[in-house]
């Protein structure tokens, strides 16, 4: 792609800066990757470069980038100790929770080949998730309350590119990859800010619809699923764009299409049934079904990956309920893009999706001011962990239940059943 790709990366780094960090004159800024692989992938860096170019116009102080490769990653699941996997990094955590507790800023660029460590035996999988997810709860808990600014956005690997286009020549992949990233970013509409700002008030007006209504259910109904979800009392709608307990509006996800809020911890009933395979610690899980009883897991299957899904849920107590409830229509740009990317950030934004692990304070009123105990008593769920799987399809239902019994559609075959508005 050359020149255009070069284009490219400047208009999404300014975009990373602008619309999903919103930075701020004085802040800092702190570029990582997945928090499993402890740093940014370095396939990442021409994107990265472009991200602090922007950053610092935009009246940064400091920008910096902790930087990790997974050839190194792989090394470790080839060669060390197997009685070592329980060990994580002595000072990565103690750094991303000193520098959101400070009010700085924090993007995740993802650039990560989902099959990296497909063949590694699953329980030192599970003990790599388990160890960094519960030495940065204490990261995690301050995002949950939108301590400071903070987005998730991607970068095209080789690895990546490959899974996502295996039909395509090797010397094509890339450059496939970074256009559907584009894309699906609407860096190619002509000003890709102003396009973001008004999608993002579309979103905003569907979760304005759905506060109004006040919930107490959903009820799901599709291929492989029967579930009833309660929603907590107090529960809050939430859309692509939050604000910070600074005052600082950002969008944690570029790109998105969800409208989200939490479960009640306690109210989850029935089957559901994945529509997408999960990528999770460099792993895929597939075709799988999770079984809920009085809001825990009692049951989970899978074609592959299913030892790796019960490490998941074996994380804490909280990891093996929901979190976070999000509805996506099957008409979003993502899902009529037609193609499976293997990776959560895009994947979530193709179909309606749960997550098991830890629920965002900022979706129940008053969470942000409330004791971890009174979350919970709140309906809140916490966990050091936190992941989402793709349930939505062309074939899904879902019903709202009000608290006095009434059900109304709320999304059919996939869409939404209600017009914004009405």
């Amino acid at each position: 792609m050359g020149n255009h790709l070069d284009h490219t990366l400047a208009r999404y780094g300014d975009l990373a800066v602008r619309v999903a960090l919103n930075l701020q004159p004085g802040q800092r800024l702190l570029i990582v990757g997945p928090l499993a692989n402890g740093g940014c992938s370095l396939e990442a860096a021409p994107l990265v470069r472009c991200i602090t170019e922007s950053a610092y116009k935009a009246g940064a102080s400091f920008v910096e980038t902790l930087w990790g490769d997974e050839a190194l990653q792989l090394a470790r699941f080839k060669y060390a100790p197997r009685d070592s996997f329980e060990q994580c990094s002595s000072w990565f955590a103690d750094a991303l929770t000193e520098h959101v507790h400070a009010g700085h800023a924090v993007l995740s660029v993802y650039a990560n080949d989902p099959d990296l460590l497909k063949d590694q035996p699953p329980e030192l999988l599970g003990a790599v998730q388990k160890s960094v997810s519960r030495a940065v709860r204490p990261f995690r808990d301050h995002v949950s309350k939108n301590g400071t600014n903070w987005s998730v956005i991607a970068a095209a690997s080789k690895g990546w590119a490959a899974r996502v286009f295996p039909n395509l020549p090797p010397g094509e992949q890339m450059d496939a990859l970074w256009a559907a990233i584009a894309k699906l970013v609407r860096l190619d509409r002509p000003d890709p800010v102003a396009a973001w700002e008004e999608h993002l008030a579309a979103l905003a007006a569907r979760r304005d619809v759905l506060n109004a209504r006040r919930y107490a259910a959903l009820r799901y109904r599709g291929p492989g699923t029967e579930l009833t979800l309660g929603l907590a009392p107090g529960h809050q709608w939430v859309s692509g764009r939050s604000t910070s307990l600074q005052g600082i509006a950002f969008a944690p996800n570029l790109p998105t299409e969800e409208v989200f809020t939490m479960p009640h911890r306690d109210q989850v009933d029935g089957t559901v049934t994945s529509t997408k395979p999960l990528s999770y610690g460099g792993t895929l899980i597939e075709d799988f079904s999770v079984t809920f009883e009085k809001g825990r897991v009692v049951q989970v299957t899978a074609a592959r990956g299913e030892r790796v899904l019960r490490e998941l849920v074996a994380t804490d107590e909280g990891a093996a309920r929901l979190g976070e409830v999000a509805l996506v229509p099957h008409n979003s740009p993502v899902a009529q893009s037609g193609l499976l990317f293997y990776n959560t950030l895009f994947d979530e934004n193709a179909a309606s999706h749960l997550a098991l692990g830890s629920a965002y304070k900022f979706t129940i009123a008053g969470g942000e001011g409330m004791s971890d105990d009174a979350f919970e008593q709140a309906g809140g769920n916490r966990s050091a962990t936190h992941v989402d799987f793709m349930i939505g399809s062309s074939e899904l239902d879902i019903d709202a239940v009000h608290a006095d019994g009434t059900v109304e559609p709320l999304m059919r075959r996939g869409d939404w059943a209600m017009a914004v508005g009405t």
